[in-house]
């Protein structure tokens, strides 16, 4: 039996943390704790009853039509569920660390909006049933870092923050454009689907080779593998929490 709800609901506990985050004013520190707690302990416990389902043979999925032939899909199998449960545990430990880290700070609220958001990128990856999700969540991963990366407002960090753009929306370019050719040839190309590239080889071989450059050189920027690393080491101006997830 497929329990849909199982990992769109995964998901929600950190879109739905961020959303309350953004809603209650800065002074409201306890408010702000237990959410960034609650959400974090209930995400575990959602993976682990993912885990339980996948250990039993359950793949469960969930996938709406976005147009004719393009599905956004969350699948929870065992790897998706081996990187969620990753991801959970980090956010936990760094949600602790980070309310004692910023304490005092200023703009706490944003902080812990925006690294709801990223968390909750992290995890769409993490059980993405298809590219198009994959590059969704991706793409938002970029846009919810920046903030973070900039969360000091020195010229340091917004000097920093300008480089991490340049890098990730030139590699989102061109991962977008490996994607929407990799999509033109095969169509909707599920990550669960056994139907593999080899029936295109014959025809398409150029067209595959210029494929597979674009996705490993958009994902190799993001993923900051060496000599496309460069926005990583500036980034580190970001504080200790975002770092740590960065890495």
């Amino acid at each position: 039996m497929n329990a849909a709800w199982l990992p769109l609901t995964t998901l929600a506990t950190s879109l739905l943390a961020a959303v309350a985050i953004f809603a209650l004013p800065e002074e409201a520190r306890r408010w702000r704790t237990g959410i960034n707690l609650l959400a974090a302990v209930s995400k575990i416990v959602l993976v682990v009853l993912m885990v339980g389902r996948v250990a039993e043979g359950y793949e469960d999925t969930f996938s709406f039509q976005i147009v004719e032939g393009v599905d956004f899909v969350l699948r929870a199998d065992a790897l998706g569920v081996m990187f969620a449960g990753l991801s959970s545990l980090l956010w936990l430990c760094t949600t602790v660390y980070a309310i004692g880290y910023l304490e005092h700070a200023a703009n706490r609220k944003r902080f812990f909006g925006f690294f709801s958001l990223c968390v909750a990128s992290t995890l769409g990856i993490a059980l993405s049933g298809n590219l198009f999700t994959f590059l969704i969540f991706y793409e938002l991963l970029t846009l919810s870092t920046y903030p973070l990366v900039v969360h000091s407002g020195t010229a340091k960090a917004l000097a920093a923050g300008r480089v991490y753009l340049r890098y990730t929306l030139t590699g989102g370019v061109v991962l977008l454009l490996g994607v929407v050719l990799l999509y033109s040839l095969t169509g909707d190309h599920s990550f669960a689907s056994e139907r593999g590239l080899s029936p295109y080889l014959a025809d398409h071989r150029g067209l595959l080779t210029l494929i597979f450059a674009l996705l490993v050189g958009g994902l190799a920027v993001k993923a900051a593998m060496v000599p496309l690393h460069g926005w990583l080491p500036r980034a580190m101006v970001a504080p200790a929490p975002v770092s740590a997830l960065l890495h």
